[in-house]
């Protein structure tokens, strides 16, 4: 099969997804390296919540980021192993945010306004799989 140029739109959709996949490695970056002073600065609630967290729900939000950015990376190069790199990153996000609506007291602590976010990566994370998906059934990626 021969690959069919893509769409500008795909261009445009592939880099801002890799921006946004981005600032999920900086968040998790800044979260997995927070300092003791910034860890004495937050309430004794958002501290028992951040050191309560488990070694599982850490570890799939890096899969969840890093596996994002690595798919993000695979579109750009037009790579259909983009497909299952954003599959892996998705169960990443599922399983992180599990843990935050049903395991933890996230929203008991953050408030019910910060529900906002993680729902957001959720759809953002089925999209950019339904669109790889999609851009290697087109031949856009191979």
């Amino acid at each position: 099969m021969t690959n069919i140029k893509p769409p500008t739109w795909f261009w445009i959709v592939s880099v801002l997804a890799l921006l946004w996949n981005l600032m999920g490695v900086g968040a998790y970056l800044a979260d997995a390296f927070m300092s003791v002073e910034a860890l004495g600065e937050m309430s004794q609630e958002m501290r028992e919540l951040y050191e309560g967290r488990p070694a599982w729900a850490t570890a799939a939000y890096a899969i969840a980021v890093w596996f994002g950015a690595l798919g993000c990376i695979a579109l750009l190069m037009r790579k259909k192993w983009a497909v299952p790199v954003f599959l892996i990153s998705l169960i990443g996000i599922v399983g992180q945010q599990i843990y935050n609506f049903f395991l933890s007291n996230t929203f008991e602590v953050v408030g019910s306004g910060a529900m906002f976010l993680p729902i957001m990566v959720v759809v953002i994370g089925v999209a950019l799989w339904l669109f790889a998906r999609s851009s290697a059934a087109k031949n856009w990626i191979s």
